[in-house]
């Protein structure tokens, strides 16, 4: 480093030149490598799984595309039975961990029979079995061998990710080389050191999953350029704590494999969903009786000497305990004991002034309501609720409307406290450009919260509206492509905490892009993935794993255990609940 510092000294405009070159080569690379994962992420099919058939009485095969099934006459069901004795939601058919399955009365009319014995609540159904809904017969098929592999090379594969690595790690040695002459005689082996590390356990990470069989990176992509972006915010506002924040992407990316590997699973998913809860609320008490105050909001706790930001696990056990949960395919109107956890959640976060994350929640809380039970009378009822709730807060804490006053008037401010942030963001963000001043090369990080809350004005104003707004649009490619795999969803658990873990995702970022601009109010939210901070990067990183899970391309969701290799053929295995894809 001293030989570098030393050669950077005496070659300055050699320096100055490469950091006006690099400028322009930053977009380009970010658009070679974003471009063709979120191409992928968009056009490449989600096709539904076929797990069994179901034969009618006119002969027909009905496929079962879902772990859990509704039978019934109603159109809303999985598989529809237009038969007057059958009720409208009549049984339930439910896929187990060892390929075995398990009808459910549904409270029917007409009754439910296996094999013509009357089932009392639950049966186990064999392949071969007759299944009578109120007299009609239908029988349990296993899938023919010769359709799986047929299906299998019908399924468009993911872009290879080789390219895109490639780039990335060439975007991410022009960066941290960039940092290091912004830094000029003050620059520090730590960085490169850093952006090293990074790339190293990119390509660990790739390379490991690659072998086994797995494909399909392109949401881990998208996480690697948006952590890249994240080293470089932490690195010109707080070169210290970079090795830090490279930590918690490591220890993001373990949770993320972790997290998806346990959701298997979904039986053993279902049972702690309880614990998951009791998560949810512990984290969010103790950060509201213990916390320290930053920004306005209590929501920090010290713990050996490291600041942490529990409500950002909380959003993980808050999904988890949300989404883990078969209810809703018995009972229609099961959100009594959803909506206590979430208003205990709430009242923690607003005792604690958080009010930015408080309607992350309440947004989240809506999107699970709603694929929970798709009832839109008792979600208005709650959003009701809801706006009677911030009114009365409004008007036991006036001092809460005053944090607001600024919305829209933010230049009228511009002096004064509550419009410096944004007007400094704003113009700041302006002088960027399209390719920005360089990373390192900003001066916004100066201004309070600019790495965290107002990152989006960084991002604008060191790496260019391009790159900004390609991380905007990489948060919602991921939301995006959650509805699309959802539409195929092989689990109701999956489907739900993907559209929740992504909406949660989007909608913080909206917050913490608008806020900045001054389009709505500034609540002190951060960017998902980009903006400095540990507990928040682990956060991402967890939240992405529920998406990963629901993806039914072949081989592309590591919640799937992959076939056992036998040579070089993939021999096949008794898939499972959590288990492998046919």
């Amino acid at each position: 480093m001293d030989g570098l510092i030393l050669w950077m000294g005496e070659h300055q405009v050699a320096c100055a030149w490469f950091t006006a070159v690099v400028r322009f080569v930053f977009p380009v690379l970010a658009l070679l490598i974003l471009v063709r994962v979120i191409r992928s992420l968009l056009t490449v099919p989600c096709l539904p799984e076929v797990w069994a058939y179901l034969t009618l009485p006119n002969g027909a095969q009905e496929p079962l595309t879902h772990w859990e099934n509704i039978l019934g006459r109603g159109e809303s069901c999985d598989v529809t039975l237009n038969y007057p004795v059958v009720s409208r939601q009549h049984a339930a058919l439910i896929r187990r961990e060892d390929d075995t399955w398990t009808a459910y009365d549904l409270g029917s009319k007409g009754g439910v029979t296996v094999n013509g014995r009357p089932v009392e609540g639950e049966a186990p159904v064999r392949y071969g079995d007759v299944l009578g809904l109120g007299g009609v017969e239908t029988v349990l098929l296993p899938l023919p061998p010769e359709e799986q592999a047929r299906r299998r090379r019908q399924s468009g594969r993911p872009v290879s990710p080789w390219l895109g690595l490639v780039l990335l790690t060439v975007f991410q040695v022009l960066c941290g080389l960039q940092l290091t002459i912004s830094e000029g005689e003050n620059a520090t082996l730590l960085i490169p050191l850093t952006f090293l590390l990074l790339t190293g356990t990119m390509w660990l990470y790739f390379l490991s999953l690659r072998a086994m069989g797995q494909v399909g990176f392109e949401m881990e992509t998208i996480a690697f350029f948006l952590s890249t972006l994240s080293l470089a915010v932490t690195s010109s506002s707080n070169t210290p704590a970079l090795l830090k924040q490279f930590l918690c992407v490591a220890l993001g990316l373990a949770l993320f494999l972790v997290l998806g590997v346990f959701l298997r699973d979904l039986d053993r998913a279902k049972r702690i969903r309880w614990i998951m809860a009791g998560g949810a609320i512990v984290l969010l008490a103790a950060t509201a009786l213990l916390a320290q105050t930053r920004y306005g909001a209590a929501n920090w706790l010290t713990i050996a000497g490291v600041s942490v930001q529990p409500s950002e696990i909380a959003k993980i056990c808050y999904i988890f305990a949300g989404a883990a949960t078969l209810e809703r395919l018995f009972r229609k109107r099961n959100l009594g004991l959803f909506i206590l956890l979430t208003g205990a959640c709430l009242a923690c976060l607003a005792y604690m002034s958080d009010f930015g994350t408080a309607a992350i929640f309440f947004v989240t809380f809506l999107v699970i309501a709603y694929l929970r039970s798709g009832d839109w009378a008792t979600l208005a009822l709650i959003c009701g609720g809801g706006v009677f709730a911030v009114l009365t807060m409004l008007s036991l804490k006036p001092y809460i409307l005053r944090r607001f006053a600024t919305w829209g008037r933010a230049w009228q401010n511009a002096s004064s406290g509550s419009g410096y942030q944004q007007t400094r963001t704003m113009s700041a963000a302006a002088s960027g450009g399209l390719v920005g001043m360089g990373p390192g090369e900003g001066w916004l990080h100066n201004v309070g919260a600019g790495d965290t809350d107002l990152v989006f004005g960084m991002l604008c104003e060191e790496w260019g509206l391009i790159i900004a707004l390609l991380a905007v649009a990489s948060v919602v490619t991921l939301a995006v492509f959650a509805v699309r795999a959802s539409r195929a969803g092989r689990s109701s658990f999956y489907l739900i905490a993907a559209c929740a873990a992504t909406s949660m995702m989007v909608f913080q970022t909206c917050l913490n892009v608008f806020g900045a601009v001054d389009l709505l109010p500034l609540t002190g939210v951060t960017f998902p993935f980009v903006s400095n901070g540990g507990t928040a990067m682990i956060a991402s990183w967890g939240l992405l794993a529920f998406l990963k899970a629901t993806d039914t391309r072949p081989n592309a969701s590591f919640a799937i255990r992959l076939p056992a290799r036998q040579g070089s053929r993939l021999a096949p295995r008794r898939p499972e609940r959590g288990g492998e894809t046919p």
